[in-house]
């Protein structure tokens, strides 16, 4: 006798549902179950709020935040500071340096971050972007926001070597993060002091 299972189109979300970040085999179950029939659960508006979000979100060719059909909300605000160029890690990284208020020039995303066990190497990052922009505006202070883990410095040594002949300021947030910890686990009065505590690299 044959085992009972899901039907294969609910095999086949728990499967989808599997492939997110956090998500694993049990909660990935519950998550279709809960979807398919609880009566509160509005399947219908989170699969069209989905498509919506992948068909008119996209990467912002200048900096890499999230764009959509009205342009980029950092590179269209033309009351920021354009002798400071925050650079990060992720486009999310962007979204606690701008809730801190501290923070008014522009961004740069790297998408991602120097790991050689992970075959990422500077070609896999947008670093020949930022030269680029960086000599386009010469003078500017560029600040390298990255994680304190051991990938993040390798990412911000290798910045800090590659601008070094341009005509920049470098400096790298120190004061406030935790070590081996990332922007998206700070608070608002952390990445202030942080920001605020930045030091010159190479000094």
């Amino acid at each position: 006798m044959a085992k009972a299972d899901y039907p294969e189109p609910v095999v086949e979300l728990i499967a989808e549902l599997k492939r997110l970040p956090g998500i694993g085999p049990r909660s990935a179950e519950r998550i279709a179950v809960w979807l398919l029939q609880h009566p509160k659960s509005n399947a219908i508006e989170v699969s069209e709020a989905v498509l919506m979000a992948k068909q008119k979100v996209s990467s912002c060719d200048v900096c890499g935040f999230f764009s959509s059909d009205d342009g980029c909300p950092v590179c269209s605000d033309d009351q920021r500071d354009v002798n400071e160029l925050c650079v990060v890690e992720q486009a999310t990284d962007v979204l606690p340096l701008e809730r801190s208020g501290v923070f008014k020039g522009y961004y740069h995303c790297l998408g991602g971050k120097l790991s050689p066990l992970d075959n990422v190497s500077p070609e896999n990052l947008r670093i020949t972007p930022l030269i680029k922009r960086v000599e386009a505006n010469p003078g500017v202070e560029v600040i390298l926001a990255l994680g304190s883990d051991v990938e993040g410095e390798a990412t911000a040594n290798y910045l800090a070597e590659a601008l070094i002949s341009r005509e920049c300021q470098v400096t790298r947030i120190a004061q406030g993060l935790p070590a081996g910890g990332g922007l998206d686990h700070a608070d608002d009065l952390t990445l202030m002091r942080a920001l605020q505590g930045r030091r010159k690299m190479g000094e």
